[in-house]
């Protein structure tokens, strides 16, 4: 019965989103714009010369031929959405039980030729921790990350939230939007799974809101050497307020009912379950899961609309972010909405730690390419590669620069124990090596004073 449910969502979706395009955009919307580039917007800072310099991906974006006009951003979106088969990996399920009785789930991917997956403990390979959109949808864009990050020596492992993708509730409460006191429990256990590679994490659509949450909240203590969003909805209060084109904010909704049905009888005793599956839209849908009136909340735990988003608005503790985190949008983002009303340039021109990464085509988490980005590349998502190529650029920038550190300590110390004369001929490599820990937080964030110059 689930089946034909989900089958039929998916088919409600195809047709909100083209009756989106055929609606409410005109072919002629966008003809005159036909730069491929990306625009990187930064502030200018030691960090984003060297990107500028390094990542070539940033200026290589071509999009597919087929999607020229602004329809077809809404419909690759929701290409991207839908369509979930051919992917090359299998996933290996973990359950975490966290510090409340609550249940999460993490899929560790890995390639489908192997028979199982063979990791250690003691693997050095980087982890690249994943977050799905936050209707717990894996969609064709993150079986693709899971693909090119497994090609480029990653351990990509995706998170599934309390009672998302299979995983059962085990407790009547459910994640918040920017609630991010699983994700630090998630976060901690993969640093115990896997305590000698470094961790960088990717989140997707309005899966940003997690991670830039937690990212915010625990500043440099967060254990991330970097950051990616892919096509985030960075002011999530508005745009649940604002709302969709009504098919397809129907079938989102519908979707996130048919999740949320195998638990109704459950969520009854906390939530009144006859609202939550009357309401029509996303922010009614958020109100009854979240927002309950005092009277029906004795515990003191209700929250009103306007209290909720000042837990949980992404942006409230953005100024404490201390990893460098990338975004890639397009203009004609169909979620999202209007660019110059739903992106904070500003934010990322005065930040040095944030970056944007802005393409004028690309829809919402599209990025395909077509066959004349490159001949002798193959064909995929350029956002994937953009990322990656940012995450290696990243991390030489920063061991750059704790050599650069520790050369400079130790002819402080030469100096200091000649009387202020150094030792001009002696080799640097006599000196005793110091080692490195890529856990060690201090060691890994003592860089920002010369990132940020």
């Amino acid at each position: 019965m689930l089946g034909w449910l989900a089958a039929l969502c998916v088919a409600v979706l195809l047709l909100a989103v083209t009756w989106c395009a055929l609606c409410k955009l005109s072919p002629g919307a966008d003809a005159g714009r036909r730069t491929d580039a990306a625009e990187l917007v930064c502030k200018p800072s030691a960090l984003a010369k060297h990107l500028m310099k390094t990542c070539t991906s940033f200026a290589d974006y071509a999009p597919c031929a087929a999607w020229t006009w602004r329809v077809g951003a809404v419909l690759r979106s929701a290409y991207e959405a839908c369509r979930g088969g051919g992917s090359k990996v299998h996933f290996a399920r973990d359950h975490l039980q966290l510090s409340d009785g609550g249940l999460v789930a993490l899929d560790w991917a890995f390639p489908k030729y192997q028979k199982r997956r063979r990791t250690s403990g003691q693997s050095a390979s980087p982890v690249l921790l994943i977050i799905p959109n936050s209707f717990g949808k894996i969609t064709r864009n993150v079986l693709q990350l899971c693909q090119t990050s497994l090609s480029h020596g990653y351990l990509p492992v995706v998170l599934n939230r309390r009672g998302h993708n299979g995983t059962a509730l085990t407790t009547l409460k459910l994640q918040q939007f920017g609630d991010p006191a699983d994700l630090r429990e998630v976060v901690r256990y993969v640093r115990y799974r896997q305590p000698a590679g470094k961790l960088y994490a990717v989140s997707e659509s309005t899966g940003s809101g997690l991670l830039l949450s937690y990212l915010g909240e625990c500043g440099s203590s967060s254990y991330v050497t970097a950051a990616a969003c892919l096509s985030p909805v960075f002011r999530c209060q508005s745009w649940f307020e604002s709302g969709l084109c009504w098919p397809l904010e129907r079938a989102l909704v519908l979707y996130q009912k048919m999740c949320l049905s195998r638990y109704k009888t459950a969520l009854s005793a906390s939530i009144n379950t006859d609202r939550l599956f009357a309401t029509t839209t996303l922010r009614g849908l958020e109100e009854a899961l979240f927002c309950r009136p005092p009277l029906a909340d004795p515990s003191g735990t209700c929250a009103s609309w306007e209290t909720y988003w000042e837990c949980n608005e992404p942006l409230r503790d953005v100024d404490e972010v201390a990893t460098p985190v990338l975004s890639i949008c397009a203009r004609d983002d169909p979620i999202r909405g209007d660019a110059s009303s739903t992106v904070p340039r500003e934010l990322f021109e005065s930040n040095p730690h944030l970056f944007l990464l802005l393409t004028d085509r690309g829809g919402h988490c599209g990025f395909s390419e077509g066959t004349s980005a490159a001949p002798n590349r193959a064909t995929g998502n350029w956002s994937h590669r953009a990322l990656l190529e940012f995450f290696r650029a990243t991390a030489n920038f920063m061991a750059a620069e704790e050599r650069a550190k520790q050369l400079a300590a130790r002819r402080r110390v030469l100096g200091a124990g000649t009387g202020g004369r150094v030792f001009r001929h002696r080799s640097v490599s006599t000196c005793k090596q110091v080692p490195a820990c890529s856990h060690n937080i201090h060691a890994i964030y003592n860089w920002q004073r010369s990132y940020t110059r």
